[in-house]
């Protein structure tokens, strides 16, 4: 794997450990809804989405990190709708946008980078290398 890739591929994990973390401290602790019966809900349906796609993003399947770029974008509107809100939940919701912005460019810098090369179909090799005669 290429250095840049690797990066983009630990920038990809990190992130979306790191905005799962984040989401399930927001619901659990930092900034509970008023109904505590909303907690277990809200846990599945936002944090449980991440956690699917992690063995997969650990083990490098393009496949998984192109579907968790989509995913990502999700959340990025979840944060952007939350930072009108009152300051402590601001900044959580400015947290959740910058992890989820870092998730969705790793994940597409991390698919463009590992595709193979093209190959030309007619000859068998790459685009501007010399057949040898």
């Amino acid at each position: 794997m290429m250095p840049v890739a690797r990066i983009a591929h630990v920038a990809m994990a990190t992130s979306l450990v790191a905005l799962a973390i984040l989401l399930g401290a927001w619901i659990a602790y930092l900034s509970p809804p008023q109904n505590e019966a909303l907690i277990a809900p809200l846990l599945l349906l936002l944090v449980l989405p991440l956690v699917v796609p992690l063995r997969g993003l650990l083990h490098g399947r393009r496949y998984t990190a192109a579907w968790v770029s989509l995913l990502s974008l999700f959340y990025f509107a979840l944060g952007v709708a939350q930072i009108p809100d009152p300051a402590p939940v601001r900044w959580l919701a400015s947290a959740c946008t910058v992890l989820s912005l870092l998730l969705f460019v790793s994940t597409v810098a991390y698919v463009r980078l590992t595709r193979a090369p093209k190959t030309d179909i007619n000859q068998g090799q790459a685009p501007g290398e010399q057949r040898e005669s």
